[in-house]
């Protein structure tokens, strides 16, 4: 912009004004001769009006025509300094960047590629079977029980894995008393006299592995008794930290399963989302 507008200037101050001011005052005399006011005398009866005389009114001409230039040529001027002031600044704006202006992404970029680095996690070894005995004894059920791993959505697992090393380092190691649970189980299991859970096949997260149930572990033993204040303690410890990684936790519930943590959110939502 301001090299147009220089280059408008100097064709105006050194092309224009002359060229077409003479043109505009040319006139033919009567013996047919072309006069320029700028550059002869006219002879007028027995007196001669010399260039200076005439030149008088070109001369106020001139001066108007320049003005009326610098008053149009300023905020042109004006304007194409300050677009170029703005094209300077946006061109480096880089170099003086200060960090309360930086995006947010970039301010917690580490932190984002910290979390999709981050470690994976892999199950612990299964308890030996002396482990569930007491258990197993207090509820013969969990003698079927499936405490594979593999049959969990592995997104989930990830998330019990590290809510258990949580508890781990609050004191309360925990273990898988259940994972994924067939149709026919859930089945069995709605239909018991004794009441377990009030999901039929296909209706519980366990069917999906978006469902376990832990229980706390003490002394090489895995402790289900709600009567025992300190595993009483480890689920209340459990619901704490499921509350924290945003799972739902079955000591909520009206019908009491303190060992119980699933994906939140419904089960229809929640299947859509693998598809």
């Amino acid at each position: 912009m301001l090299l147009i507008c220089t280059i408008i200037w100097i064709g105006f101050r050194f092309f224009y004004t002359k060229t077409h001011i003479n043109k505009a005052l040319t006139i033919k005399t009567k013996n047919g001769k072309t006069e320029h006011p700028l550059q002869t005398g006219w002879q007028t009866g027995l007196h001669y009006v010399t260039n200076e005389a005439r030149l008088q009114p070109t001369k106020k001409l001139i001066e108007t025509i320049k003005k009326h230039f610098v008053i149009a040529f300023l905020p042109v001027f004006s304007i194409s300094l300050a677009a170029s002031s703005v094209a300077l600044s946006l061109l480096f704006s880089n170099l003086h960047k200060t960090e309360e202006f930086i995006p947010n992404e970039y301010k917690h970029s580490s932190r984002i590629k910290l979390t999709l680095q981050e470690e994976q996690l892999a199950p612990p070894p299964p308890l030996p079977p002396e482990a569930f005995r007491d258990a197993i004894s207090e509820q013969p059920r969990l003698n079927r029980a499936d405490r594979s791993w593999d049959k969990l959505d592995a997104a989930f697992v990830q998330t019990v894995l590290r809510l258990m090393a949580r508890l781990e380092a609050r004191g309360y190691p925990m273990t898988l008393l259940e994972g994924y649970r067939s149709p026919e189980r859930q089945d069995a299991l709605a239909g018991q006299a004794t009441l377990v859970t009030k999901a039929k096949g296909g209706q519980s997260k366990h069917q999906y592995g978006l469902a376990v149930d832990l229980a706390p572990v003490r002394n090489g033993k895995v402790v289900i008794s709600e009567r025992d204040p300190w595993a009483m303690q480890a689920y209340q410890a459990l619901g704490e930290e499921a509350t924290a990684a945003a799972l739902t936790w079955g000591g909520n519930w009206s019908f009491k399963d303190y060992g119980h943590i699933e994906r939140s959110g419904s089960l229809r939502q929640l299947l859509a989302r693998k598809q």
